[in-house]
């Protein structure tokens, strides 16, 4: 999965509605109940007990086996930053490395910033960036071979990834923006493998 395969942030497709309008009580066409979605357990959110209250999932039962994730996200910024980030003239440095070593990072110390999100061995990151003619596409993929899967420490790591973009160029763009983070391929684990339609 490369980061050019990162698709536009949802926000961009006008049939879905902000998240005021969810608020005021409007639903979007696809709206279902916790009951209706695929991805759900039968008996609601994994970490949720029945009255509502959070924990952390038990997984000591479960067998360690090697698990994969793959995440996207994409930096926009103005034409200058594009042309600085091509020719490697931002002030600050070498935008890509450091973002690039940001993102790994930030995969091991998931657990740091999430509470629910089960200390596991990260064994395996890798954080790609590509500049398109716009913005820079950033891809995360994280490997274990634990308990339990890594969509978490894939997304912490293109997140974390493209705030150091912006933290690297802010000073000369002040509208760049982090758009469309999202999971986009996982591998092992009882629901095995799943990519993100329109993906392939």
């Amino acid at each position: 999965m490369t980061p050019a395969q990162a698709r536009r942030c949802p926000r961009d497709d006008p049939a879905r509605t902000s998240m005021s309008d969810q608020h005021a009580g409007n639903q979007r066409p696809d709206d279902r109940t916790a009951g209706e979605l695929p991805h759900l357990r039968a008996d609601g959110l994994p970490h949720l007990r029945a009255d509502g209250t959070a924990y952390m999932v038990d997984v000591t039962g479960k067998k360690p086996t090697v698990r994969e994730a793959t995440a996207v996200a994409r930096v926009d910024c103005s034409p200058a930053i594009m042309a600085a980030l091509q020719q490697g003239t931002v002030p600050k440095g070498d935008v890509l490395a450091v973002a690039r070593i940001a993102g790994i990072q930030a995969a091991k110390h998931t657990p740091d910033l999430l509470p629910l999100a089960h200390v596991i061995g990260v064994h395996g990151a890798s954080v790609d960036l590509e500049l398109a003619h716009d913005h820079v596409d950033i891809s995360a993929t994280v490997r274990t071979a634990d308990r339990t899967g890594v969509e978490m420490e894939a997304l912490t790591a293109v997140t974390v990834a493209a705030l150091a973009v912006v933290d690297m160029v802010k000073g000369v763009d002040r509208m760049v923006e982090i758009r469309g983070a999202e999971v986009v391929h996982k591998a092992g684990g009882r629901s095995g493998d799943w990519t993100r339609p329109g993906d392939d």
